[in-house]
């Protein structure tokens, strides 16, 4: 096996919830007003989430607020970037509800992409997307798929078979995110099956974070790529558990690392801060600035 760590990828997916802690169901109805307005936990939460998304190479956010009302007009997407130390950083804000919440997807990279597009994914309730990233160009490209899908049945197939069209026909693809399904749900054999994805460890409990029962997220991956590890983490900054995976990627795929080590530590922040990713596909995308 190839020892070089230009190959390796550490990977992070982790619904946040916009920065807010939950410890029972009950919290949904009796602190409901928490997601429309600004709460001093919010920036305690962020730093710890911070510190947890530091130690990989690239991270899928979900739930994630790009500055509004509720964020205290922090764009938490940038915020985590710096504390995090990663220099490439893009958002999708699916749920736009005026100056109140600015809710959706997110890539922080420490390699920087040849391009990013944004789609819209199909559902009969509007606000979620995908963002698709690609390292690298050609057949033997990398793309990775950061989503979240729809509460409802019908509402996930639907959006499956957008995802079916996207990427049945990519080589090298890694699929991340808040699935809302089950391991072992009638969908998620059909989106495995379509697109040729593996989930090399079923079953592993993200949700809810104070008492995990069911999962939620996911890191699905194509047969060309080994998985090396995959774990829960144990840290309750949201609803949600985030979920790591560190994978071997196959020779064809290269990453452009700085150096050698960049592979298996942190990039320290630039000076400058984060930088926004530039958009080569799909005009009428909003970079971070």
């Amino acid at each position: 096996m190839d020892d070089d760590p230009g190959t390796l990828l550490r990977l992070l997916s982790y619904n946040i919830q916009s920065g807010l802690t939950t410890y029972k169901y009950s919290q949904y109805l009796t602190r409901s007003w928490k997601h429309l307005v600004p709460v001093p936990s919010r920036m305690t939460n962020l730093d710890g989430i911070a510190q947890v998304l530091a130690g990989y190479d690239l991270v899928g956010l979900q739930e994630v607020d790009a500055g509004s009302l509720r964020s205290g007009f922090v764009n938490q997407v940038k915020y985590l970037a710096d504390a995090a130390g990663f220099e490439h950083v893009f958002n999708q804000a699916n749920r736009k509800i005026g100056m109140i919440s600015q809710h959706g997807n997110a890539l922080l990279s420490r390699l920087r992409p040849d391009a990013i597009a944004e789609h819209k994914l199909p559902g009969l309730i509007p606000g979620r997307g995908v963002l698709e990233i690609r390292f690298g160009s050609g057949s033997d490209a990398l793309h990775v798929l950061i989503l979240h899908l729809a509460l409802g049945r019908r509402g996930r197939l639907q959006q499956i078979g957008f995802l079916t069209e996207l990427a049945r026909d990519y080589h090298h693809v890694i699929l991340m995110g808040d699935l809302n399904s089950r391991s072992d749900s009638p969908e998620m054999a059909v989106l495995l099956e379509n697109i040729r994805l593996s989930e090399p460890t079923p079953g592993l409990r993200t949700f809810p974070s104070w008492q995990p029962d069911r999962q939620l997220d996911h890191i699905l991956v194509s047969p060309s790529i080994t998985v090396e590890r995959v774990e829960v983490l144990d840290c309750a900054f949201s609803d949600h558990l985030p979920l790591a995976m560190q994978v071997r990627l196959p020779d064809a795929v290269r990453l452009p690392w700085a150096t050698s080590q960049s592979a298996v530590a942190p990039a320290q922040p630039d000076a400058a801060g984060p930088q926004a990713v530039s958009v080569l596909r799909q005009p009428a995308i909003q970079d971070i600035q």
